[in-house]
């Protein structure tokens, strides 16, 4: 199964990437996913699929666009 994996902000430094390909060998969830990266998990983050919003249990699909953010506020 292949998905694509895009980060935002300060997780590009983290991981060592901005966007990538990853080739998994199987099912997982988004949870399993974000631990395969190893980001780091002190700040809360958001994960969407394809544009929607997903949970850590949720399992993704081969072909998924995957993208990683802290979650930020302000005004």
């Amino acid at each position: 199964m292949k998905i694509t994996v895009k980060l935002i902000g300060p997780l590009i430094y983290e991981a060592g990437f901005s966007e990538k390909a990853i080739t998994l060998p199987g099912s997982v969830t988004a949870g399993a996913l974000v631990a395969r990266i190893k980001i780091d998990k002190k700040r809360p983050t958001i994960i969407t699929r394809n544009g929607a919003s997903v949970e850590l249990s949720d399992i993704l699909e081969d072909g998924d666009r995957v993208v990683i953010s802290h979650i930020y506020s302000g005004g």
